[in-house]
């Protein structure tokens, strides 16, 4: 189940306040002003939804594989049109 910190609990007590709320092995919100601001989570959670997002990263290239959106050019024309694309997205901001 999910715990609550202050960030002055957090200041005061440290990892001990860490360690406390998180004895469930449940993650840990830190509150600053009155809101949830942070997360602690225990690494083993935090390297399973890496390999969750590095799993999904994987699957949206080989789609874009699939279905042809993606480049073959040297590495000169490469850099050519990111920078072409860069200056174009600043001029747009």
């Amino acid at each position: 189940m999910s715990q609550i910190i202050t960030a002055n609990d957090l200041k005061t007590r440290g990892v001990t306040a860490i360690s406390d709320a998180s004895s469930d092995g449940g993650e840990v919100f830190v509150s600053v002003r009155g809101k949830n601001r942070y997360v602690i989570i225990p690494v083993e959670k935090y390297n399973y939804f890496r390999e969750c997002e590095l799993d999904t990263a994987i699957s949206e290239t080989r789609n874009d594989i699939k279905k042809g959106k993606y480049h073959e050019e040297s590495i000169e024309k490469h850099i050519k049109r990111i920078t072409r694309l860069s200056k174009k997205y600043k001029k747009v901001q």
